[in-house]
């Protein structure tokens, strides 16, 4: 009964969203709603549980994203982001040139939201494809996959903060283990995937793109920009801190906080939480690429609020997400899963994998597809006894399987590339597809040694 009314909401969602066109925030918690009087829930209870769905989603992450969102946009409108691109460019040289766009991706896409990211890189892919005389789907493909994994498994991206609060997960072991995770399906997806690629579907090699689709862009100076090591510095800085927190306490205290810690135990713990992270790392971005820059406050301040703006109906959807996640457990379909794999010989790592797929592909939003997943397989999850970092990064590489026509990014990476529909199928779709198998191999390999 339970999962004929899943798969009933979820039918209902994907109807909303597609064929009706209904704001994906508003979609989700109507679905929410109806699921929960299908499941028999008492209508007081499905408030309540909207309530604290969005409320408990949206408790840290808040923070998270909206600091996230200022720290990137502070950096892409200082030049931090093109300094990084060009100088290692310049450094690698032409015949590395994809293992540059691959590391610039990567750096600047921790710091930025994909689609954000997507949309800085894109020009300046465009320019060094024009200036090397390469193909630009040639370096397209390893710029797209290496922002792919940042969004599917490090914090403080969307999606792993989201998932990492809802299971319970430490955040610096995601990051430590989604790094782990990244580099070789990045390098898989990347550089390898753009030779099969290039065989496949030759005719995507010679398009010449279409920058009309990004609007006005903002031209640059080099010389006018940051240092490269600084713009650097700032970028990570958040990751930099989460990662000095996750060492200490795997070196001094076995990887958890201490009952009874000390002064420096609690110092070191506190700047390695995502939200006190993100805070100490958008002051130094402030002071970075602003006040150090003689940009004045005032100017600093406007960064921000737009910054804001272009996250505002993102935060909304998450919180929808987290309406729906809490309706589905309260009403009793995490335990119906529970107790359906209960005498299945399947690992819980695989499951969550394959829910996260499922929703994907049926819905689109790999952030929507991770929540729900999270909540399906959270009570699993316990009574198996699996790392809740590793269940993350597992249910973070299902989320980017299959990205096709209900995916915005598909048509970000059409438009962009100027691609037909069966060319971004062929390249797209299964750049996604590769990362999310390969992630979830190097996360069943690390189960064995975590």
């Amino acid at each position: 009964m339970e999962f004929l009314v899943l798969l009933v909401g979820i039918a209902i969602l994907l109807a909303l969203i597609i064929k009706f066109k209904i704001n994906t925030f508003v979609s989700l918690v109507l679905t929410a709603m109806i699921v929960g009087v299908g499941l028999g829930m008492p209508l007081t209870k499905i408030a309540t549980s909207v309530q604290n769905g969005i409320g408990g989603q949206l408790g840290e992450l808040s923070i998270v994203f909206g600091f996230g969102a200022m720290l990137g946009r502070l950096v892409a409108d200082a030049g931090g982001a093109y300094r990084i691109s060009h100088t290692l460019i310049e450094k690698f040289g032409k015949k590395r040139l994809q293992i540059a766009i691959v590391l610039a991706s990567f750096i600047i896409g921790i710091a930025l939201f994909f689609e954000v990211g997507m949309v800085l890189l894109v020009p300046i892919v465009f320019a060094i494809a024009l200036e090397a005389e390469v193909p630009i789907l040639y370096l397209g493909i390893p710029m797209a996959a290496a922002l792919s994994v940042t969004h599917g498994f490090l914090p403080p991206h969307p999606a792993p903060t989201a998932i990492t609060a809802a299971l319970n997960a430490n955040a610096g072991h995601v990051l430590l283990y989604g790094i782990i995770v990244a580099v070789p399906s990045v390098i898989i997806a990347g550089p390898v995937f753009t030779k099969v690629a290039r065989k496949l579907v030759p005719d995507a090699f010679e398009r010449t793109g279409n920058l009309t689709a990004l609007g006005p862009q903002k031209k640059f100076n080099l010389e006018e920009t940051p240092g490269f090591g600084i713009s650097v510095l700032t970028s990570l800085f958040p990751v930099l801190l989460m990662a000095i927190t996750t060492i200490y306490q795997m070196i001094f205290n076995h990887g958890a906080l201490p009952k009874n810690p000390s002064m420096l135990d609690s110092i070191i713990a506190f700047i390695g939480t995502p939200a006190i992270s993100m805070t100490i790392s958008l002051l130094v971005a402030m002071y970075t690429m602003g006040w150090a820059r003689r940009i004045k406050t005032p100017e600093i301040m406007n960064t921000l609020e737009d910054a804001v703006k272009s996250i505002a109906m993102l935060l909304l959807v998450i919180g929808g997400g987290g309406a729906f996640k809490q309706i589905l457990i309260d009403g009793g379909v995490g335990d119906a899963v529970t107790k359906l794999f209960s005498g299945v010989n399947l690992s819980p790592l695989i499951l969550g994998w394959l829910i996260a797929v499922v929703l994907r592909v049926a819905l689109g939003s790999a952030t929507v597809a991770s929540l729900t997943a999270a909540g399906l397989v959270l009570p699993l999850m316990k009574s198996a006894g699996v790392d809740p970092s590793l269940m993350v990064l597992a249910i973070g590489a299902g989320s980017l399987a299959a990205s096709h026509v209900n995916d915005a990014g598909f048509w970000m990476f059409k438009e962009y590339f100027d691609l037909s529909v069966k060319e971004t199928l062929s390249t797209w779709t299964v750049l996604e597809s590769i990362i999310s198998v390969v992630g979830l191999g190097i996360v069943l390999l690390l189960s064995l040694f975590v």
